[in-house]
């Protein structure tokens, strides 16, 4: 068993210094991913349309792609999905979403909670993601 903390150089990572993106857990045959929570921030770490739920979900995951991409995953390889809400009322536009990019039926399996806020002002959901990947090494 390996465990690297990674921050993939091909996706911007504006809070680099604060935490690793990604531990990967290689064991054989594959290796399981643990993305951080990711919040909707454009590569300069500003929070996108601060209060909208939609558009933050999409950049989330925009990011969580490229992260996984890295790895050799996708979001096809998801297994888990947790996600903070400041306000359950935001659950419909982000459960469209989550529709529209994970189309396998079953989805993923998920956690929805709300919490009263997040670390930065404007976001309104954070997202962490749990992956597995074949063996191989990262990309």
């Amino acid at each position: 068993m390996r465990i690297v903390l990674d921050n993939p150089h091909t996706v911007a990572a504006p809070f680099r210094d604060r935490f690793a993106h990604v531990a990967r857990l290689d064991l054989a045959g594959g290796a399981l991913l643990l993305l951080a929570g990711q919040v909707g921030v454009d590569d300069d770490g500003r929070v996108v349309a601060p209060g909208d739920v939609v558009a933050q979900s999409e950049r989330i995951f925009e990011i969580v792609d490229g992260v996984l991409a890295a790895h050799g995953a996708g979001l096809a390889d998801v297994l888990h999905i947790r996600s903070f809400l400041t306000d359950l009322d935001d659950l419909p536009g982000y459960a469209a979403v989550r529709r529209r990019l994970f189309t396998g039926a079953p989805p993923p399996a998920s956690t929805t909670v709300e919490v009263s806020r997040l670390f930065l002002p404007g976001a309104v959901i954070e997202v962490e993601v749990t992956a597995a990947v074949s063996a191989g090494p990262p990309g």
